[in-house]
């Protein structure tokens, strides 16, 4: 059965398997991204950057390259170690990469204080308040017309 590809880098038969696969396909083959279409829309969306340089989804990586995947809130820096071209089990999808992403920002420690029950809304002092502790001040010339 063939994948699609032209010539012998992209065929299953040889007995070392492919040298370059479509990025798209890598992506989801390795379980970074959920669907191929997915992965597609993220090399069209700018999100995906191969050697620092913006990626379209049909090009082809190889073992070494260096992909950058942005996606909501965090950055995921892999270094490819493995070429797949078809979806595999988590297991041996996380072998097939390096993971080099910095460590998520951690979030706020302890939650913002809550009103009892039943006590209504809050009066607009203690808005401004709960806004302040959260760290999301008013507009700039709100400060000043007091």
């Amino acid at each position: 059965m063939s994948d699609g590809g032209a010539g012998p880098a992209s065929g299953t038969g040889a007995s070392s398997g492919p040298t370059s696969v479509r990025l798209d396909v890598w992506l989801w083959s390795a379980r970074l991204m959920p669907t191929r279409s997915a992965a597609t829309a993220a090399c069209r969306g700018g999100h995906v950057r191969r050697n620092g340089e913006p990626v379209k989804a049909a090009q082809r990586i190889s073992v070494g390259d260096e992909l950058r995947v942005r996606s909501p809130g965090r950055e995921k820096i892999v270094v490819v170690t493995r070429i797949l071209t078809k979806r595999v089990g988590a297991p041996i999808a996380r072998e097939a990469y390096e993971d080099h992403s910095p460590e998520p920002v951690p979030q706020l420690a302890a939650a913002p204080p809550r009103r009892e029950r039943g006590t209504g809304r809050p009066t607009k002092r203690e808005r401004r308040q709960f806004e302040r502790l959260r760290g999301r001040d008013q507009h700039p010339w709100s400060e000043d017309e007091r």
